[in-house]
């Protein structure tokens, strides 16, 4: 009997542990608490939440929709990962860390560099690049960094910038600076304008935005390179830090993120500061008052953006309608005479039959690229074929192909083309001889002057707010509907 007494009390207080057990999970679960890895919640929820800024070289809206160098790579992740990516722009580095030290993300993209400041607050991916800090100045160059003291000094605040002039400010006590809530387009455009003497950006956001403010100049680096990584919390295990530093070194191995920067960057650097002025007073002076709706009329007639269709008619004749090069091509579009002749065009030197044959020929050439070579690769390969002949592409990318690399990436491409100039490669092509170096200087000053065009001229849902000369803007900012 007394044995029967104790296995009771034992089963009641094995019901009553239980019960305590189930009441504990409960009240993890209620209050948001999981055994899962953030990585498994990431993939349980189907969604990858991601806060970053609009800038050209991180994030921005065109007329496809979402791009930029981190929205690009983080798509690819959360493509990786197999869910749904939520991206959210904010307006500040102040509002970046915020979310990320309150968990509201999963991580930051947002071309945020390695701080020693910030190491004990969140955790960083390995490097998608590096950059170097510049001052940029208009007018009054300073000499070194004790002159700093007698210029106005725009920096963002929260970024590394302003860090690394309270460092400075230890060294001279009398330097003073300026720090917003700001992207570094409008920052450019204050010393432009003169508010300030100088601001401090990445070389990266300088490179990228150089070409739309061409009066503004680098005094000098203020730190050596410095890598840009994405920002994770430091308050959640290191389960999805780990798979994005995977990822990263994945796409390094695999040669990708180095194709994905030359997507983005392949193409800065390419005009100097009087090409920009002479391309400026060309466009407000030729193209807006004379060829502009042409250019619209043959994009609409061949389904292709008409500010690249322009941005070819500018390098190949500077939008000159009686333009004449030596060996006989004229017109806006430089056409040739049997090329003239196949796209019915009977007077080269009309404009209006210039752009819509040479339109019309950049699409048949266009489609004689491979269907599996993808865009925006398929594009710069159709302008080369443009420029050089398609013939002398294949050419190309059969050596590429024979020094094996791509011959369906445009990067590896444009490497070997200049090798047709070479009688130790051309001997042995089907089209022979061929000024290899000169379509890889079509293509990117086109990419550059299509690039121009697109900031001048935006179209509707594409990002605006980085828009040199506000009379231009037609449309509002549309933003993408996406909050965490």
């Amino acid at each position: 009997m007394k044995i029967h007494i104790i296995d009771r009390r034992k089963a009641v207080f094995s019901i009553l542990k239980g019960f305590t057990a189930l009441v504990i999970v409960a009240f993890f679960i209620a209050a948001g608490f999981s055994s899962n890895s953030v990585e498994d919640q990431v993939k349980q929820d189907n969604s990858l939440y991601v806060v970053t800024r609009h800038s050209p070289s991180v994030y921005f809206i065109d007329q496809h929709g979402p791009s930029g160098f981190e929205y690009a790579l983080t798509k690819s992740f959360a493509d990786y990962l197999g869910v749904e990516l939520k991206i959210r722009p904010v307006e500040s580095i102040n509002d970046i860390y915020q979310a990320i030290e309150r968990n509201s993300a999963n991580f930051a993209a947002a071309g945020l560099t390695q701080v020693e400041q910030f190491s004990n607050k969140v955790r960083y991916s390995e490097p998608l690049m590096e950059v170097t800090q510049q001052l940029i100045y208009k007018t009054d160059k300073p000499s070194d960094l004790s002159d700093l003291v007698n210029f106005n000094i725009l920096v963002a605040e929260g970024s590394a910038h302003e860090i690394l002039l309270q460092e400075l400010q230890q060294q001279f006590p009398d330097l003073t600076w300026r720090s917003e809530n700001i992207n570094p387009f409008e920052m450019m455009n204050l010393v432009k304008d003169g508010e300030v003497d100088l601001a401090i950006l990445d070389s990266i956001e300088f490179e990228a935005n150089e070409a739309f403010f061409p009066g503004l100049k680098v005094a000098f680096d203020l730190t050596d390179p410095m890598p840009i990584s994405w920002v994770f919390p430091t308050n959640s295990d290191t389960s999805l830090l780990t798979a994005a530093n995977d990822f990263i070194k994945m796409k390094e191995e695999d040669g990708s993120l180095l194709q994905l920067k030359e997507r983005y960057f392949g193409n800065i650097n390419q005009l100097n500061y009087v090409g920009v002025q002479l391309f400026r007073r060309h466009m407000k002076n030729r193209l807006k008052p004379y060829y502009l709706e042409e250019f619209k009329i043959a994009g609409e007639k061949t389904q292709t953006d008409w500010r690249l269709l322009a941005a070819i008619g500018y390098q190949e004749s500077h939008w000159r309608k009686r333009a004449v090069s030596p060996t006989g091509v004229k017109g806006l579009m430089m056409l040739t005479l049997p090329t003239a002749k196949e796209m019915g065009v009977t007077n080269r030197l009309d404009p209006k039959q210039s752009i819509h044959g040479g339109s019309r020929y950049f699409i048949k050439v266009h489609k004689k690229i491979p269907d599996r070579i993808q865009e925006p690769d398929r594009t710069w390969m159709a302008l080369a074929a443009y420029n050089v002949g398609f013939g002398h592409l294949e050419d190309a990318r059969i050596i590429t192909q024979q020094f094996q690399k791509n011959p369906d990436d445009w990067l590896d491409v444009k490497e070997h083309l200049p090798l047709l100039q070479k009688k130790a490669y051309y001997q042995y092509t089907k089209h022979g001889f061929a000024r290899g170096n000169e379509p890889v200087v079509y293509v990117e000053n086109i990419r550059r002057y299509y690039d121009l065009l697109r900031w001048h001229f935006p179209e509707p849902g594409e990002t605006l707010d980085f828009i040199e000369d506000p009379e231009l803007i037609p449309n509002p900012l549309i933003d993408l509907p996406l909050a965490l």
